[in-house]
């Protein structure tokens, strides 16, 4: 009886056994299962890409062929949202509210059904959702686009001894940094295509500098300027001294056209004069000549000398 007693719950244990691990493994199964038919939750990503260059964006990873319909809706700023649905059993698409033409399928939007922007704008600025059926569920994927446009940096002298670094018309706006840190000031102008212009005023009155340079930190990439101050100095001083030169020459040039002009003046006055004078001479001296011709027997011997020589030219025409 004691082996038989032993016997039987040797028995039992080893049923029980057997049982616990066939329900540990069913629930296992039943988890597995559960797992693999639940969609995954819906997945967003932020975006930002360049304007004027081409944006894809996919749908999420599932297999092609268990994929029934895909749908992307477009929600920008400021438009109504836009629907672009494609069955795969009938090969169809269908829009709903979509007039941007720069927003399209993909060539093969029945193997890869991506969504492609070309060129990007800044009005592309908003949501993408793809949404994926397929018999186990539907899928999604979203995207925060971000358009980005790069600002045009420069650095230059302003005044009172001021160094100005600007960063124009960039989306979002950039950040400007001073190697070495000075006594600056800046200032943001937001423009009326959704750009920013940042511009950054310094001062290095404490300490003297002779090289300063600014950084533009952007989203599409940083630049570093830099400006000699000594040389923009030494440059400055050349032009005044070029610029007083070419007054002074401006000056002497007409200086000396309005003494030249006086000289002319003053000859024609001259000769006037002389020709005057000689005139009053000639008068002067012509009634002496009329008495001299009367009196002089020289003048009286000529006119006689005349008259006899047209009497001999009458005789001989006689």
């Amino acid at each position: 009886m004691p082996c038989t007693w032993r016997t039987l719950d040797l028995w039992l244990l080893l049923i029980s056994t057997v049982f616990l691990v066939a329900a540990s493994t069913n629930s296992s199964l039943t988890d597995r299962q559960q797992r693999s038919s639940t969609p995954p939750a819906a997945a967003n990503t932020s975006l930002s890409v360049r304007v004027g260059t081409k944006a894809v964006l996919s749908c999420p990873p599932v297999t092609s062929t268990a994929v029934q319909v895909t749908t992307w809706e477009i929600t920008l700023r400021d438009q109504p949202a836009c629907t672009r649905a494609y069955r795969r059993d009938t090969n169809e698409t269908r829009a709903k509210n979509c007039s941007d033409e720069t927003i399209s399928w993909d060539t093969r939007h029945d193997q890869n059904p991506v969504l492609q922007i070309d060129p990007v704008a800044i009005t592309h600025d908003g949501y993408y959702r793809c949404e994926v059926a397929t018999p186990e569920g539907n899928f999604y994927q979203g995207y925060h686009l971000q358009v980005t446009v790069p600002p045009e940096a420069t650095l230059f002298r302003g005044k009172n001894g001021t160094v100005v670094c600007r960063a124009a018309a960039g989306r979002p706006a950039a950040q400007i940094s001073w190697t070495p840190a000075g006594d600056c000031d800046t200032e943001e102008e937001p423009l009326g295509n959704d750009t920013v212009t940042v511009q950054s005023t310094c001062l290095w009155e404490d300490h003297p500098v002779s090289t300063v340079s600014c950084s533009v930190s952007h989203l599409t990439g940083n630049q570093s300027l830099s400006i000699d101050l000594n040389s923009e100095d030494q440059a400055s001083s050349n032009s005044k001294i070029l610029y007083i030169s070419i007054s002074i020459a401006i000056i002497l040039i007409i200086v000396g056209s309005i003494c030249l002009l006086k000289l002319g003046v003053c000859r024609k006055c001259k000769l006037k004069k002389i020709e005057a004078n000689s005139v009053v001479e000639e008068e002067e001296m012509q009634p002496y000549a009329s008495y001299t011709e009367k009196n002089n027997p020289l003048y009286d011997t000529v006119s006689k000398v005349k008259q006899s020589g047209v009497l001999q030219n009458e005789i001989d025409g006689l």
